[in-house]
């Protein structure tokens, strides 16, 4: 049996497109840049003004290639001839901007180490010998018997395996740290055997290494418990002091040329006196448009015959630039919202720098302040800093959550969280304090805080327990 209803209900249906809208809050500058770029590539409607101004310009340069010479142009020109020849390998505008450096060869830095403390000349042949065998990472990979087999195959004299341990292990007392080493775990023991032998963590941390590294690479915890007669915090300490060793004496970044890793910042805070201007780092929505013969075509031309196909893909192609255009706009402009309203709220904090005027702050105050979603502020605020006059700062360090202290004034804990900081600093290494002393010490500086709160903001700043920075003192 069919019956009929009528039913009213309230939904909430989000668009493709302001889900592309979303996603475009979330970019950073370069992330923006390369968006821009992809869609230029892929819409033949959408332009770039500033790219073709820097075209236009490299046109009618005076030393750029030009479509046509003749010989009376070039033959009888008054360029010295090596000039020519010269701008054929480097152009004069267009120098590498960063100079070229030579490669890094750890080999070579060891064998001019190894010279120093080096006996007879024979010895200094096996070490170079040694050093030329290890890999990129600095770890020898054969065993000294295939060593002494190699080197007596080499040279036409025979030598024993003893004198290439020998020399090896003078090599493993050289820098980097735990070069020479046959394995991971003995790079490890020769780390460990440059430190303090009196720390009770690194005496554990040997044991551990020598006797159960299999139990270790096989996690049985509890066995190493058991065999060291350690508890489980204690077996925390040498795992993190392990975990601080590297595992390759020589890092693949070291081979490397160093790559340039300035971050690009979203914002601009400039100060004029008691002023303080918030501007875009670089406003891509200026530059942008649409190519004005192509958006007559797709808008229809009359009275010529043209594929219907054709002028539906143009259409299609005019809709999608004319959104990307206003979505970059969009962003920008709620972009800027955004910032001066953080601006607003941080006042002081902006105009002086000082941590402790940093206003507790979250995502709920900036979007009813701009009459925005949660969310959208969240996605603007997102993975993108902004230069001020004492520095770069990541904008979701600005968001804090508030504590009020004794006199009832909301602070920000980040205000905590320095001060916290400025106490472990002073303390005495071999004597550091508690958190329940830290939690003293706060409350004659004013901050009225629990001893949990202290623990979470202390693991937060990544500092360790008391014990523990004894340990290290």
């Amino acid at each position: 049996m069919m019956n009929q209803g009528l039913a009213q209900k309230q939904r909430l249906k989000i668009l493709p497109q302001q889900i592309q809208l979303l996603n475009f809050f979330h970019l950073n500058t370069l992330e923006l840049e390369q968006r821009i770029q992809q869609e230029l590539e892929e819409n033949p409607l959408l332009e770039d003004q500033k790219s073709e101004l820097d075209t236009s310009i490299d046109k009618f340069n005076k030393d750029s290639v030009q479509d046509y010479q003749d010989w009376e142009e070039y033959g009888y020109n008054d360029v010295p001839d090596y000039k020519t020849e010269y701008n054929n390998y480097i152009h004069d505008e267009k120098v590498p901007e960063r100079p070229i450096t030579n490669g890094f060869d750890y080999r070579k830095i060891l064998k001019e180490q190894y010279k120093v403390a080096c006996e007879s000349e024979k010895e200094a042949e096996i070490a170079e010998f040694i050093i030329d065998s290890f890999n990129d990472h600095g770890l020898l990979e054969q065993d000294v018997e295939a060593l002494a087999e190699d080197y007596s195959f080499k040279h036409n004299k025979w030598i024993e395996p003893e004198l290439i341990g020998d020399v090896l292990k003078k090599i493993q007392t050289l820098e980097p740290v735990g070069v020479g080493a046959r394995n991971i775990r003995e790079c490890l023991l020769i780390q460990l055997g440059r430190m303090n032998a009196k720390r009770p963590d690194v005496r554990m941390a040997v044991r551990l290494l020598e006797s159960h590294f299999t139990d270790l690479h096989n996690r049985n915890m509890d066995k190493i418990k058991h065999h060291l007669k350690i508890d489980d915090e204690e077996l925390k300490i040498v795992l993190q002091l392990i975990s601080t060793l590297k595992m390759k004496p020589v890092c693949e970044q070291e081979d490397a040329i160093v790559v340039n890793k300035t971050i690009l910042p979203d914002f601009i805070i400039t100060q004029s006196g008691e002023e303080l201007d918030v501007q875009l780092y670089r406003n891509r929505s200026e530059s942008l448009s649409i190519n004005t013969s192509w958006k007559q075509m797709a808008e229809g031309p009359k009275g010529v015959n043209t594929d219907k196909s054709a002028i539906q893909y143009l259409k299609n192609k005019l809709q999608s630039a004319q959104w990307f255009v206003n979505a970059v706009q969009q962003r920008e402009a709620t972009m800027l919202k955004i910032m001066k309203s953080i601006v607003q709220l941080q006042y002081q904090y902006f105009l002086t720098g000082d941590i402790n005027l940093l206003q507790p702050m979250i995502l709920k105050n900036v979007a009813e302040m701009v009459g925005v979603d949660i969310s959208t502020v969240s996605r603007i605020t997102c993975n993108k800093y902004v230069e001020t006059p004492f520095g770069l700062l990541l904008l979701k360090d600005l968001f804090t959550e508030g504590i009020a202290n004794e006199k009832g004034q909301v602070i920000s804990n980040k205000v905590i969280q320095s001060a916290i900081e400025e106490v472990i600093e002073s303390e005495d290494k071999h004597n550091p304090y508690t958190d329940q002393q830290l939690v003293n010490i706060l409350s004659e500086k004013g901050f009225s805080v629990a001893r949990r709160t202290v623990a979470k903001y202390r693991e937060q700043l990544q500092i360790p327990v008391s014990h523990v920075r004894g340990l290290w003192a």
